[in-house]
């Protein structure tokens, strides 16, 4: 007496195709948002800088600052922050290793930032806004 054997399962090619593109949709939407909520440095030879514009909607304003962080292993010289809409800042200079917290003036639009340095640092970035936490302010 023999067993019966179990049926071979076959899937068919467009739905492994179907299931390929899927997988593969979700990496990229990952990668995505791993690269976008941890920004990275932009290095010239001698220079490297992190520039990280953010904005949160509060329940009566908006909180915004701009983190500028010096990554290289020199000083950074004749900073240039453009908030946009003809507001500016100046840093003269940024030692290795140092961070700046800025806040853009009342009134700016919060679009983007634009951050040019000696040593052909020119950085330009949207501002983005912080997934909110449960229980922390604003969310």
């Amino acid at each position: 007496m023999t067993l019966p054997a179990k049926p071979k399962r076959n899937i068919p090619l467009p739905k492994n195709i179907l299931i390929g593109c899927g997988i593969g949709g979700a990496i990229v939407i990952i990668i995505l948002v791993v690269t976008m909520a941890f920004p990275g440095s932009t290095t010239t030879s001698d220079s490297s800088i992190l520039v990280d514009p953010t904005k949160e909607q509060q329940s009566l304003f908006i909180l915004a600052r701009v983190m500028i962080q010096n990554t290289g292993d020199h000083p950074l010289t004749n900073i240039t922050i453009d908030y946009g809409d003809g507001d500016k800042d100046f840093i003269p200079t940024l030692k290795s290793g140092k961070t700046i917290l800025l806040s853009p003036p009342d009134g700016n639009s919060l679009q983007f930032v634009r951050v040019t340095a000696d040593g052909g640092i020119d950085v330009y970035k949207a501002y983005r806004e912080p997934v909110a936490m449960p229980g922390m302010m604003g969310s």
